[in-house]
């Protein structure tokens, strides 16, 4: 009888061993498309900022996002459309709801002329949807254009949203203040109050942006930087 040799042990111990490696075959395993959906929106929209303080505003010198809004007649419109190859004061105010933020839409119709004669238009934006817009519009006698953020988009991408606490929307409620119904929304969100100042480059060359709702830029301010932009020959440049 011929003996095994010792190459023929090393053959088949070679064989063994790609036959444990290979195994049985696995079956696919499949990710669930509902953990995948929520992944990937929890991926696409980051949580808000849990307070007014928090907020990381938009640098100066980086071009005007490219968000969507609505019209007063609730058709969407993009900022860039909005504010075509002009200059503009875009305006971030909470919504029809705050005296605050009525006194200022007020006290802006006082520029606005001067605003337009130095090539500036003016735009104001809150989380209102086209209903309440109309109701501020005639409300106020308003001469200038209200854009609707509802979806956050704009408060968002120029970093100054933030999502209303628990505590904070009930006290707002027991005002007969409902951010769902006047945004049409369920994010909570409201923007800080602010003033964006783009050149007719679509480059932001001025902002404003306080914590504190009741402190509000007065419009000879914002009049005073629309004009400097306007004089000045060396404005901000995008990277």
């Amino acid at each position: 009888m011929t003996r095994p040799t010792p190459a023929s042990f090393l053959i088949l111990a070679f064989c063994l061993l790609l036959a444990a490696c290979d195994g049985p075959a696995k079956p696919e395993t499949r990710a669930d498309p509902q953990t995948v959906a929520t992944a990937a929106t929890a991926q696409a929209s980051p949580a808000w900022p849990q307070s007014d303080k928090a907020v990381t505003p938009l640098l100066l010198g980086n071009a005007l996002p490219d968000v969507t809004l609505g019209t007063l007649e609730g058709t969407p419109i993009t900022l860039k459309d909005a504010v075509g190859d002009k200059p503009a004061a875009l305006v971030f105010y909470r919504g029809g709801w705050c005296p605050y933020c009525n006194l200022q839409l007020s006290g802006l119709r006082l520029i606005r002329k001067d605003l337009d004669a130095l090539g500036f238009q003016l735009i104001a934006i809150s989380p209102d949807n086209a209903a309440e817009l109309k109701k501020t519009l005639d409300k106020d006698a308003l001469d200038y254009r209200l854009l609707s953020d509802s979806s956050a988009a704009a408060m968002r991408a120029f970093g100054i949203g933030y999502e209303v606490d628990p505590d904070t929307r009930a006290k707002l409620a027991g005002y007969g203040i409902d951010l769902e119904r006047s945004s049409g929304e369920t994010h909570h969100v409201l923007p800080v109050p602010s003033v964006w100042l783009v050149d007719a480059d679509g480059t932001l060359q001025f902002s404003y942006v306080h914590p504190d709702y009741t402190v509000r830029l007065p419009e000879e301010v914002v009049l005073s930087a629309a004009r400097a932009i306007h004089d000045s020959k060396h404005r901000l440049k995008r990277g």
